[in-house]
This record gives C-alpha cells, structure tokens and sequence, in this order.
C-alpha cells in the first residue's frame, strides 16, 4: 500500500532538501508519494523542482512520486507522516523583531530560536499554527505521525502533547553532529565511538563517551590543554570557536551536545552587558542568527539560478538526520536506534514526568518506544530544570493563551532574569507583543 509523507513548511529548502534525498537514498522504500506544502508558492515551486530533479535519478520501479499543493487540508489528507519544518513571521519582520526589541535593553542574544525571549516569542507565533495542524491532521489523518524539526523545539512538542490531539516526535541533528565534532577533536573514527546521551533538546549530555571501552573524558581533558584548543567549527559563511562548552564540561563534568554558540544564550554566566571580556574570551557570534538568515537567504536565491539549468544535477546521499529512518523503519518494520524528543514519562527519573526529554529511543513497525535512563548527574538535571521551567510556561502560555505565563517565562529564563529586572523583563516583552502583533494569540 502507497504510503504518503507530507512536508509542511517544504519551501524551508535547507530541511527539505535534506529530506528528499534521504527519501531518495533510502532504496528500501517504495510505493511512496510526497507531499510538498507551504503556504509561499515560490518557495514551494523551488523545493518541488529539487524533488522532481532528485527523482529522475531514481528507478522507476521504486515508484516514488512527487506533488505540491498550498491547500493544507488536500496536503494532509490520508497522509502516514508529516515532517514540520515551518517557521512563522519569517527572517523578516519576526527574527528582527525577536533581535533588535530586546537589544534596546541591553539584553543580547546569538541564535534566539530556542530559549531565551527570542525562543519564547518564537513559540507562541509557532504552536497556535501547529495545534490547528494537529486539529485538521486529527480528522483527515487521525493514525499519521507528526515528525517536529521546528523551534523550539521542546516548547513545541510540549505544547502538541499538552493538546493531545496527534502523535508527535521531536527531531534535531545536534547528537550525531557533536559526536562527529568530538571524533574531530580526538582524531579518531566516529564510527567507534560508543556513547550514550540524555538531557532535552540542546541541552542534553553526553553521559557515556567511549571508544573501543576506554573513557574519553580524559582525553577530552587532554584536548583542552593542547595547541589544537579551542576548535573551529565550519557553519553557515563562517567558522565558529567552539569553546564554550568545553568550559562547561571542566566545570559540570560532561560534554553537552549543543554549540557554544546556542548554549550560551541557555545560562546566565556569559553573555554579560557588563562583562564584554566574556563574550571576547569565549567568542560567542552576537546577532549570529540574523547573519545567518541573509547567507541562507542569498543561497536560496542561487540555488533558484542552478535549478533553472536544465541539467543541473543534485547528489543523492544519506544524512546523519532520523526522520527518514523513522520512517522506513516503521514501513518495513526495521529496527534502530534514534535519539528523539519524546515526553518524559519516567524515562529520567529526576526530570519532570510530562517534561519533553531527549533520548534514546527504538524504533520498528510498532512505532517508537523511549528507553530508561534513570537518574541523571544532580548537577544536570539542576542545570536542565532552569530551561524546563520557561519551556512549560510558554507551551501553556500558547496552548491557554495566557499572557500572565509570558511574563513567568521571562522572567524565570536564565539569561533574561541575569541580565534585566522585573519591569524591564515586563516592559520588553510588551512591546514584543505589541510588535508581533496577529502572528501571536494571547487573551
């Protein structure tokens, strides 16, 4: 039986591209038809180019075949999966907004899409569309899986849980990319490296690093103290120093899973209006996501320019990302391992129970099942609740349209309560409110 995989958000060409050749790349699956949807037709014209252009090079005896609509409901309509990849407001007028508002209290902030107040508005614009989605997904496709790469993340999948009306993953590349950065580091083969990893999304750990059953921890100890420290890492037009989160590491004890740049905007101890020298001595990319937009923004328009060859060809290759192997594996019941962005339920004992965790998770024909960690590091779970007290409130700030928690969420997230005071706290995020305007539904 044909099964139909829906991409909502599609003309996000980065994630779809990535997707569709997974979709390609993986020859076990047959008899699919995707669905590419999105609300801009050009964007959306752009992405079903890329489609049809990777399907060429694949056999016809696969059956794959390929459609673009802008009706959401003809978009979901039967669909066995759905991969999120929307983003609400845009670079432009709702990233700036989230940016420059903040920026005239003295409140600065590298890539803003997780937590922080950048986060926090990024979620309430995102999940009233998400819960409609979920409402229409609940009575044309009431079996389908929804597949979550938007941020942020955890607030979005907290949200849709707290609704109930779908079954929903979270997924995020952060893991099989940091492991392949410290297999960098250590100038080993990423391939033997034996690790196990809990916390939630972008700040989870690394509470097992082994290679051939020697403990890496001390060899990353070794790295920090050698002239090859701190790293680069290659990102969107530039490198980064990933620094950071080797200093949280000497003094937490573990490898977090998020770049320095992100993770610095989850604490209170480094970007500092009174302290530059911290931004100085760890390098962290103020603005950094605005930055990022204009250089995506302006390959988005070269890729339009290569696409208009008629014999432009795109590489088909397989990613480090789940999405496409949660899906094959449950079409042809297939067993492996992923790490998903799943309620808790008991799965770390010293989290909260309804708290979307990050963690190892099986996968085959009867879906996904979470595995059991336990107890995490007092110290992790410790540094873990502070992001998980502003993740909850946004997500009922969303779900109840209550303003109140807006102000809660604020004021108890780590970096915006270290940097301003209640009425500063209160008066931003008025007038960031006031800024977004209908892309934000509060009573």
């Amino acid at each position: 039986m044909k099964q139909r995989i829906t991409f909502v958000g599609a003309g996000s060409t980065v994630f779809a591209l990535t997707l569709l050749r997974d979709i390609c790349a993986y020859k076990s699956l047959v008899d699919i038809e995707i669905v590419l949807y999105d609300i801009d037709s050009r964007r959306l014209q752009t992405t079903y180019s890329i489609a049809t252009q990777l399907l060429k090079q694949v056999k016809p005896a696969r059956n794959i075949q390929v459609r673009a609509t802008l009706s959401r409901n003809e978009a979901l309509q039967d669909t066995n999966f759905v991969l999120v990849m929307l983003q609400i407001g845009g670079y432009r007028p709702s990233t700036v907004f989230d940016f420059e508002i903040p920026k005239k209290y003295g409140l600065r902030q590298t890539i803003g899409d997780t937590l922080g107040i950048g986060g926090i508005m990024r979620a309430l614009r995102t999940i009233p569309v998400l819960l409609g989605l979920a409402e229409e997904l609940q009575r044309v496709a009431p079996k389908a899986l929804l597949i979550n790469y938007a941020n942020p993340m955890a607030m979005n999948c907290r949200a849709l849980a707290l609704a109930g009306k779908v079954t929903t993953v979270g997924l995020c590349h952060s893991i099989p990319i940091t492991t392949q950065q410290l297999a960098d580091d250590l100038q080993l083969p990423v391939n033997e490296i034996d690790y196990l990893v809990a916390g939630i999304n972008h700040l989870a750990f690394y509470l097992r690093l082994e290679h051939k059953g020697q403990d890496l921890y001390p060899a990353l100890q070794a790295f920090m103290n050698s002239k090859r420290f701190p790293p680069r890492r290659p990102t969107i037009g530039k490198d980064m120093i990933d620094h950071l989160r080797y200093e949280l590491m000497s003094r937490f004890g573990y490898f977090v899973t998020e770049s320095s740049e992100h993770l610095s905007e989850y604490l209170p101890w480094f970007i500092k209006r009174n302290y530059p020298e911290l931004v100085e001595r760890y390098q962290l990319p103020l603005d950094e996501y605005p930055r990022r937009c204009e250089v995506q923004i302006a390959e988005w328009q070269e890729l339009q320019k290569q696409l208009a060859q008629d014999n432009a060809l795109l590489e088909i290759s397989k990613s480090n990302d789940y999405g496409i192997q949660i899906i094959e594996s449950i079409i042809n019941n297939h067993s492996r391992r992923v790490y998903a962005n799943l309620p808790n339920r008991g799965s770390i004992r010293n989290l909260p129970y309804e708290a979307i965790v990050e963690i190892p998770t099986l996968v085959d024909g009867i879906g996904l099942q979470p595995t059991q960690i336990g107890d995490l590091p007092a110290q992790l779970a410790a540094l873990i609740h502070s992001n998980i007290n502003v993740q909850e409130l946004t997500a009922r700030a969303a779900v109840e349209r209550r303003r109140e928690y807006v102000y809660h969420a604020a004021m108890l997230d780590p970096h915006t309560a270290a940097e301003l005071s209640l009425d500063e706290i209160r008066a931003m995020v008025d007038e960031l409110l006031e800024a977004h305007g209908d892309y934000i539904h509060l009573d």
